[in-house]
């Protein structure tokens, strides 16, 4: 393997699985393997052209009463944990957020949800503001909720407008918007049908 190969990352011909090397797509999107001649279209990130970065190996202690780390005693120990306090070699010292963390504590702070930037799932508050706003219309029996429901659908949609969601999410903006028109249309035909009663009444 050559140092290129070892410092970059290659694609493989689909033919004929031979490695392609990064710089046949820094020009354009097309080339051609350098053994079967096949043309080849590939779409890449500009991270390909960029080197391996290898992480920092952590040092060995050297002298007798310096500080090692918690889980590595062999090294040198070059940050506490800021939750736990425990000494931390550069292997294991994690960098996130403005801290200086080890992973047992990320990890424990995913469990108890204090480490609030690790998300693995959000709240869909446009399917819920849908649900809310149009569920009710689906049966003569639960249309009546709306009196309830349609509020509390345009409230989420209001509050929750701009709420971050996954990036693979499409059409949030107008799935926002849907809930609060419907939302307004169920709570004007109650109107009319309570203005409609109270009419009635009189009469």
């Amino acid at each position: 393997m050559t140092n290129e190969m070892a410092n970059s990352h290659w694609l493989l011909c689909p033919k004929c699985r031979s490695p392609l090397p990064p710089r046949a797509f820094q020009e354009a999107d097309k080339a051609q393997c350098p053994s079967c001649w096949t043309d080849i279209e590939a779409h890449v990130f500009p991270s390909l052209f960029r080197p391996i970065q290898t992480g920092s190996a952590a040092d060995a202690v050297m002298v007798e009463g310096e500080s090692s780390c918690f889980y590595h005693p062999a090294k040198k120990a070059v940050v506490p944990c800021d939750s736990c306090g425990r000494f931390l070699c550069a292997l294991c010292d994690v960098d996130f957020n403005s801290q200086h963390l080890c992973a047992p504590c990320i990890e424990s702070g995913r469990k108890k949800g204090r480490q609030h930037h690790l998300e693995n799932q959000r709240m869909r508050y446009d399917l819920l503001a849908l649900a809310l706003t149009v569920a009710p219309l689906a049966g003569l029996i639960t249309w009546p909720l709306m009196i309830m429901t349609a509020p509390c659908g345009i409230f989420v949609a209001c509050r929750y407008w701009n709420a971050p969601t996954g990036l693979m999410v499409r059409g949030v903006k107008w799935r926002m918007a849907l809930a609060v028109v419907s939302g307004l249309v169920g709570v004007g035909l109650w109107l009319m049908f309570a203005v409609s009663i109270f009419l009635a009444e009189i009469h």
